[in-house]
């Protein structure tokens, strides 16, 4: 079945966030990541030789190589003639819509595969397969822009001839942010058949509390640049993920739903003793809100995730390898739900986290039923829910080639200097994007996603087919 032109839409999501020890001399220094400007790189006040990486506003400090400075503008280290430094201010946004719990409890009679699908508790495997006959599924997912401090980095994970039981590549999905975002490099995942999904444009901090067209702006826009600049069909960006894994109440799945998303990957819980399968949002959620934030009506055809949430306090990278397979083994031993491993550009810059991390995958890929595939495949299998001894003639998971797949990154892309000065800004500043396209006029932004410097976007929900 073609996921694609059904209305299933499914949420998948597991959280693991890094809680880094800092350094006797980090904790003296106090920094704190400045407010609504999401994650990313920021100047260290004291000295240009160093700059924070702040994730979900925690801030890991990093030292820029030998001879180099943090440039605050390109967000990279360079030369000192081209370094400036300089953090950047913060806004805030009022609640425009009071939650109301209109959906029912699951009706199993009622929802039936592939267009709905739901449990009591949420732990119920889909199709009825026994847990030893059903595929354990990895879902490697990263936040953010892709760009030089973090490009090497993905590719390491997926040029390792790591492989699936089926002999195709193992896969990933990246839910993109726009700030700092090279979309050359996007590309070229896009081109290995990597799933590109979409954040936001600026990772605005209280967007869940915000309305129907700053939802259409944040998201619709950020889907039009990747088609504009790294040359992806729209249709093939059918998946999201809210900033800082804040959902915006019903709001932001009514805008999933008008413009034909197919799942959402927003929705936190804190860790079950029996993980939880994604499900569609055509009855409440079987689960606890923990961002108090998720949607409370019905969406039939529905849109909603989920896994579990762990902290991490350990850098040796045994240790991590062993923290990573007794939670992974939660999944694996019960209800093989799929075990999603969420990663912002901060694990990558730890190295015990990333040897740990290696160690994990070199050691998953060598059962024969575990498979590394992206969002959507997840969810074309959920569709269509197929037996370990089916898999080998499973379309959802062969190695053809997709039609739709971007052509492969340029040697030399655009290198663009642009204007940039957001509505509430009173100054503008530099932005440099590259891609293999032509520069826009303008830094592309909320109601310019072009760059033509019109600030006339205007998008219209789609019909549904």
């Amino acid at each position: 079945m073609n996921i694609f032109n059904s209305t299933l839409i499914i949420v998948i999501l597991a959280i693991i966030t890094v809680d880094a020890q800092k350094k006797k001399d980090e904790e003296k220094e106090k920094y704190e990541c400045p407010e609504g400007q999401g994650s990313g790189n920021f100047a260290d006040p004291a000295t240009c030789r160093r700059f924070y990486q702040c994730v979900d506003g925690f801030p890991y400090l990093n030292r820029c190589p030998a001879g180099l400075y943090f440039d605050d503008i390109s967000k990279l280290c360079t030369f000192k003639n081209e370094a400036r430094c300089g953090p950047l201010p913060t806004t805030d946004a009022p609640i425009t819509e009071t939650p109301t719990d209109l959906a029912e409890r699951c009706d199993t009679s009622q929802c039936e595969l592939p267009y709905c699908f739901c449990s009591r508790d949420g732990t119920l495997i889909p199709g009825g397969i026994k847990p030893k006959d059903t595929p354990q599924m990895i879902l490697l997912t990263f936040d953010g822009a892709i760009n030089h401090n973090n490009f090497d980095h993905y590719q390491k994970i997926f040029n390792s001839g790591r492989t699936n039981p089926n002999g195709c590549p193992i896969k990933g999905t990246f839910f993109i942010s726009h700030e700092y975002c090279n979309y050359n490099m996007v590309q070229s995942f896009a081109h290995d058949g990597h799933e590109i999904a979409t954040e936001t444009i600026s990772l605005q901090k209280g967007l869940e509390d915000k309305g129907y067209e700053e939802w259409v702006g944040e998201m619709i826009g950020m889907r039009e640049i990747l088609r504009k600049f790294s040359d992806i069909n729209k249709d093939e960006i059918t998946g999201m993920r809210a900033p800082y894994l804040k959902p915006g109440r019903n709001t932001q799945y009514k805008v999933i739903e008008d413009f034909k998303y197919i799942y959402d990957s927003s929705i936190g819980i804190s860790p079950l003793k029996i993980p939880i399968w994604p499900y569609t949002l055509d009855y409440k959620i079987p689960h606890e809100c923990k961002a108090g934030t998720c949607p409370t009506k019905s969406f039939p055809g529905g849109h909603c995730p989920y896994l579990d949430q762990c902290v991490l306090h350990s850098h040796d990278a045994n240790d991590v390898f062993e923290w990573l397979k007794e939670d992974f083994n939660r999944y694996y031993d019960q209800n093989r739900a799929p075990y999603m491993m969420p990663f912002h550009t901060n694990w990558f810059q730890i190295k015990e986290l990333k040897d740990g991390l290696d160690k994990f995958l070199d050691w998953a890929i060598t059962k024969p039923d575990v498979y590394m595939v992206t969002a959507t495949e997840a969810l074309t299998w959920m569709t269509n829910p197929t037996p370990l001894s089916g898999l080998s003639n499973f379309d959802g998971w062969s190695c053809k080639r997709e039609e739709n797949r971007p052509g492969p990154s340029c040697n030399y892309p655009n290198k663009c200097a642009l204007n940039f000065r957001p509505a509430e800004a009173n100054f503008t500043s530099t932005r440099y994007m590259e891609t293999c396209t032509e520069c826009p006029n303008r830094y592309p932004w909320l109601g310019d996603a072009k760059g033509s410097g019109q600030y006339n976007d205007n998008y219209t929900p789609e019909q549904k087919k």
